[in-house]
């Protein structure tokens, strides 16, 4: 229907206001059929067209209309649920059963291997409640492990204390009797409370430079006041300027235990020998000693709380905590302790950082 040289009505000048570039994007929102324009080159006027029903765009594909401006938005926002609870609502709720399970007591519901492996927030958290659930788990094992160790060497010191208040021993005797059963057991009990409080100290103790010539000198000396040993019974091959970073009394209680360890296992006229050598950016200790040393398959037990392995190394009946308290001692420090066998005598190395 042409229209040029006829006057318009107010409908048809509403359309000239909503005006489209012939090459501009069709859609929907054009309002049905489509007025468009096209400019004619080197006049004062345009080619104004509407188009016809059948150019409409979206009139004659209903279908792909339906599934472009429906479908697909609701399968795009159901795909965008179902993957964000797949990746946070889902693990979330992994990790709240793993937590209320926990309050059930049985401590051994860990982290799934598809969590650990995650490197977001969510695989952080629980990262962190896997950490938690085995520290409480292997502390309460340690507790219960401790009171029943406790429990059973408070036993022997109090058996012997009934036995000799029901015996017919004179006053002195019976004293003297008790003296050494409490002695015993205050030992005991200070013992077992220094590894309950070294087994509960997170992170590292503080660190500083030690020099372990001087160190090694004073526990010598006190060694040999306690043992009356020989002075050329207890050696030391330790290199000048041999100086490591470590706790100052940690490292020297540690020490002192393994040497008394040392003498208490060492045969008549036997030698303890401490040794120094550099490995890189520490040093290693060893201390060796003449005694029938250790069974290979018993070389770690020897560093756990009263571990005595009196068949193959004789002592006195201690509690068998010195070496744990070393094996701690150390480790708080950063380094590491291990035993070997020496052939004869038994070898304990530590491997601390050098200064």
């Amino acid at each position: 229907h042409a229209l040029p040289g006829q006057p318009l009505s107010e409908e048809q000048l509403g359309m000239l206001s909503f005006l489209r570039s012939y090459t501009a994007p069709m859609s929907m929102r054009g309002g049905g059929r489509q007025v468009i324009y096209v400019p004619m080159e080197g006049r004062d006027y345009s080619l104004v067209l509407r188009l016809p029903e059948a150019l409409t765009p979206w009139t004659l594909r209903p279908l792909l209309n339906a599934l472009v401006l429906y479908l697909m938005p609701a399968l795009l926002s159901l795909l965008f649920c179902a993957l964000l609870y797949m990746l946070l609502i889902s693990p979330l709720e992994r990790l709240r059963r793993q937590a209320n399970a926990m309050r059930a007591n049985p401590l051994e519901t860990l982290l799934p291997a598809d969590l650990a492996r995650r490197r977001d927030e969510v695989g952080e958290l629980g990262r962190s409640l896997d950490y938690l659930t085995r520290r409480l788990r292997d502390s309460i094992g340690q507790q219960r492990q401790l009171l029943r160790d406790v429990s059973h060497e408070l036993r022997t010191p109090l058996s012997r204390l009934r036995v000799a208040a029901e015996s017919d021993l004179s006053q002195r005797e019976l004293r003297e009797r008790l003296e050494h059963e409490v002695d015993r057991m205050q030992e005991l009990l200070d013992g077992t409370l220094e590894v309950a409080w070294l087994d509960s100290q997170p992170g590292q103790l503080p660190l500083e430079a030690v020099d372990l010539n001087a160190l090694w000198e004073v526990l010598r000396e006190d060694a040999l006041f306690e043992s009356g040993w020989a002075p050329e019974r207890i050696q030391a091959e330790l290199p000048p300027g041999c100086r490591v970073y470590g706790h100052l009394n940690g490292l020297s209680q540690a020490l002192e235990n393994v040497l008394r360890n040392a003498i208490r296992h060492s045969p008549d006229n036997g030698l303890v020998q401490l040794r120094a050598q550099r490995d890189g950016a520490n040093w290693l200790l060893c201390l060796a000693d003449q005694g029938p040393g250790v069974e290979e398959a018993q070389l770690e037990q020897i560093f756990r709380p009263f571990s005595r392995l009196n068949s193959a190394r004789p002592g006195d009946g201690g509690f068998g905590l010195g070496l744990a308290i070393a094996e701690r001692q150390i480790r708080l420090q950063g380094g590491k302790i291990w035993a070997r066998n020496g052939h004869p005598g038994l070898q304990v190395w530590f491997r601390l950082s050098a200064v």
